[in-house]
């Protein structure tokens, strides 16, 4: 059995239900769908940006899995998310729920009221749609996340299009895949890395990240790779890490983001783990010597050493012993560091990088940008950032 959790008015959940129908022919593996509320704001920081970008991101990461998010969707109306969570929760007892949500989708994020009135025939009362986002909330809790498009199968969770590709292999590894020599239904997507185009320019990618996040990690020596691959220059934009700036993150987010990681990590060949938390002096302190080590060229260096200490080798960065050998393994001299340690200025620096992006249109890390274009959040993004640069590289 796969729970599927679905919020109406997320965007990534109108990418995956479109894979439902597909995914349960193939693998003969039933889905139980849950109708589920928005998570709520500890595990949805910055709500407006998160789903401003969800709109954006869907509609660019839609044609490569053969899938239909308009552009420029607009945020749809609280009386049509109420009238779509009554019609769903209304076919939730029906084996044709995923094509339901997928009509219910398509009506609410093209902006047809008409048409998403035209579905309400059968729709369920206000008070029993209330109870049935009560009890996929509770479901959802209990088993252990926050956020719509996920499936969950076998202990493990599976979030949207980005991860159906890791419950595949697990339902193929099983002898559930009745078409095994058939592409899968959404593949892994990574980087190429192929011969760069022609060309005289040299595109500019800009880096946010934090020395907390483990997902900067995994992604910190890709965008290197791509960056060198690609003939770009490579712009580092730190910060603190969200929860210094004020930003919640509940346990259950946290647990969730370490396992998720260390599948990713696996899948790209990175190692992960041993874990030493560098939130607070940890991540000050890494980022006071980076500050010093970026002028001296040697910040991407320092930047990847750090991370891999942190999240690959449980070194503290807080320890005056592990920050000491991050920064030999990356060139800079003890005296280099005790100089950096003694300058409060990266303050103003990793200030002046949250506000960039937030003027991007983001928050979190890891996010990158070539040449000012639109922001991409999340190491999932990388094949993406990697056709900017190539599009960056073809223009003239």
């Amino acid at each position: 059995m796969i729970d599927y959790f679905h919020q109406v008015d997320d965007p990534y959940s109108h990418l995956i239900v479109q894979l439902l129908p597909a995914l349960t022919a193939r693998y003969g593996v039933p889905v139980r769908p849950w109708l589920v509320p928005p998570p709520d704001d500890a595990a949805a920081p910055e709500r407006e940006r998160l789903a401003a970008y969800a709109r954006r991101d869907a509609a660019r990461i839609a044609p490569a899995y053969g899938l239909a998010f308009p552009e420029g969707a607009a945020a749809p109306d609280a009386e049509a998310v109420t009238l779509a969570q009554r019609i769903l929760a209304g076919a939730l007892g029906s084996d044709r729920f995923a094509e339901r949500a997928i009509e219910v989708g398509r009506a609410l994020w093209s902006g047809q009221p008409r048409v998403l009135e035209g579905l309400a025939p059968g729709v369920a009362t206000a008070d029993s749609t209330a109870r049935t986002l009560a009890d996929g909330e509770a479901e959802r809790r209990r088993l252990g996340h926050y956020l719509g498009a996920m499936l969950h199968h076998d202990g493990q969770w599976f979030w949207g299009v980005d991860r159906l590709w890791h419950l595949e292999e697990k339902l193929a590894a099983a002898g559930l895949d009745t078409t095994p020599r058939a592409p899968s239904l959404a593949r892994y997507r990574g980087m190429t890395l192929g011969p760069p185009p022609k060309s005289d320019r040299r595109p500019t990618i800009e880096l946010w990240f934090s020395f907390r996040s483990p997902y900067s990690w995994i992604a910190f020596p890709r965008v290197r790779q791509l960056a060198a691959q690609y003939g770009a220059r490579l712009e580092l934009r730190y910060i603190l890490p969200m929860v210094m700036r004020g930003l919640p993150v509940p346990p259950v987010k946290s647990l969730y983001i370490v396992i998720d990681t260390k599948r990713q990590a696996d899948k790209a060949g990175l190692p992960f783990g041993p874990i030493s938390d560098p939130v607070g002096p940890g991540a000050e302190r890494a980022l006071a010597v980076l500050h010093h080590a970026v002028p001296l060229g040697l910040g991407e260096a320092f930047a990847e050493s750090a991370l891999r200490a942190a999240w690959a080798e449980g070194v503290a960065l807080a320890s005056d012993e592990g920050l000491l050998g991050v920064a030999r393994r990356a060139g800079l001299t003890d005296a280099q560091v005790d100089a950096a340690l003694g300058d409060d200025s990266w303050r103003q620096a990793a200030e002046a990088n949250r506000q960039a992006l937030f003027d991007a249109g983001l928050w979190g890390a890891p996010t990158y940008r070539v040449d000012g274009g639109e922001a991409h959040w999340g190491q999932d993004r990388l094949w993406v950032l990697e056709e900017d640069l190539i599009a960056a590289l073809a223009r003239r």
